[in-house]
């Protein structure tokens, strides 16, 4: 009994001996080793899609939509007719315009042909019967003029017959002058305004009637289609967007401490999440001119293209982006987890020996694990990764050390 006692006893202070061991120890960390290896530097964010060449088609005209004849996603032409909008007015205009125009024709032709028809017959028959009148009394005249010189015929009679002739004559002058009159110069200008205003008029119902039909001002795409048939829209009311879907162009947000690292050129990869494991790639086109907030970000928009063939990414999709903006030959680096900033910098925890040492670095490019460190370390160095212990500059470490940093290009 006294043995099993000891036994326990023994036990008991042993446990506690490892305990108070265990407290002492120093705590354990982990560590990655500064490497050297090729860096591809990359920049992480976010954009939209937008075609690279678009138009917004809006209405023209109030009125019904009486007819949709496309629908999202064709492929339309120039020209084509995306909506018709029904005004009884319009064609009320275009037919009295119509209407108008042609009675200004005929009146016009009525002067130039030199008056109205019947008013002209009416002369002309007068001015016959007058020639006929007067030859006969010319006729007349010579006989009677004949037979006064053979004292057959007074001097009376041959008076009466010349001044039938002189009648005659002034009958045929003064409906010749009648006939001159029915026309003025000034009429048929007068003919030829009011002409001019009446076919302007028309042209302004047809042009209205033209802007009942909503059409693509450009070929490609149409997306965004809000009308249907029976709908009242307004003059400007969208009607639908049409534009190139095969060619897009992504507007990327980028902070505007990184904006120094974009060029024109660079290669961008787009990823969208309704379509995983599909990816897009594209090309850096235009940098910013200016700094706008996004949120809480100020941020330049990065404009950059991309090809869609199989159209499946849709203007005003948010979309990733991920801008390759260099690759660094033979880089020294460390994983992104062990950088450390605060007021004075950025920083790591360097081991040396079995204690802590803060270590101000100047870092460069990076990726979307790693850093290049350009400053403060050397190829096999071991930095310390984050741990659930408070770390200090001096404190003693237990170091648990990876081969490699963990991360990659």
């Amino acid at each position: 009994m006294k043995k099993l006692l000891l036994l326990l006893l023994l036990v008991v202070a042993a446990v506690i001996g490892w305990g108070i061991f265990r407290k002492s120890a120093p705590p354990q960390v982990n560590f990655a080793r500064v490497k050297r290896e090729t860096l591809v530097s990359t920049l992480s964010t976010n954009g939209k899609v937008e075609p690279s060449e678009w138009q917004a088609v809006r209405a023209e005209a109030a009125g019904l939509v009486s007819r949709v004849p496309v629908r999202e996603g064709q492929t339309v032409a120039q020209g084509a007719v995306l909506a018709e909008v029904t005004d009884p007015s319009f064609q009320a205009d275009l037919e009295a315009g119509e209407a108008k125009v042609a009675e200004v024709q005929a009146s016009l032709a009525a002067l130039q042909s030199g008056g109205k028809p019947a008013e002209l017959a009416d002369i002309e028959i007068r001015l016959a019967q007058a020639r006929v009148a007067l030859e006969q009394a010319e006729r007349d005249y010579a006989a009677l003029d004949r037979l006064a010189r053979k004292q057959a015929a007074t001097t009376v009679e041959v008076t009466a017959a010349r001044d039938k002739v002189e009648q005659a004559r002034l009958e045929i002058a003064g409906l010749a002058k009648r006939r001159g009159a029915l026309v003025a110069s000034t009429d048929i200008a007068a003919a030829k305004a009011r002409l001019q205003d009446a076919v302007a008029a028309l042209n302004l119902a047809k042009q209205h009637a033209a802007q009942s039909v909503v059409r693509a001002p450009l070929a490609g795409e149409v997306y965004g289609l809000v009308v249907r048939a029976g709908s009242y829209l307004n003059p400007g009311d969208l009607v639908a967007n049409v534009g190139r879907l095969d060619r897009l162009r992504v507007r990327v947000y980028v902070d505007e401490p990184e904006l120094g690292r974009v060029a024109e050129g660079q290669p961008v990869a787009i990823t969208w999440q309704a379509l995983p494991g599909k990816q897009w790639p594209g090309t850096v086109v235009r940098k910013p001119t200016s700094i706008e907030a996004l949120g809480s970000r100020q941020v330049g928009q990065v404009e950059c293209t991309i090809a869609n063939p199989g159209r499946e990414l849709i203007p005003g999709t948010n979309v990733d982006a991920i801008i390759r903006s260099a690759v660094v030959e033979n880089a020294l680096v460390i994983p992104k987890e062990t950088l450390r900033h605060d007021a004075a910098g950025d920083y790591v925890f360097l081991l040396r020996g079995d204690r802590l040492e803060r270590r101000a670095v100047r870092t460069a490019n990076s990726s979307v694990t790693a850093m290049q460190v350009v400053a403060g370390l050397t190829d096999g160095d071991a930095v310390a990764l984050p741990s659930d212990v408070p770390l200090t500059p001096g404190a003693r470490v237990t170091p648990i050390t990876e081969a490699n940093p963990r991360g990659g290009s």
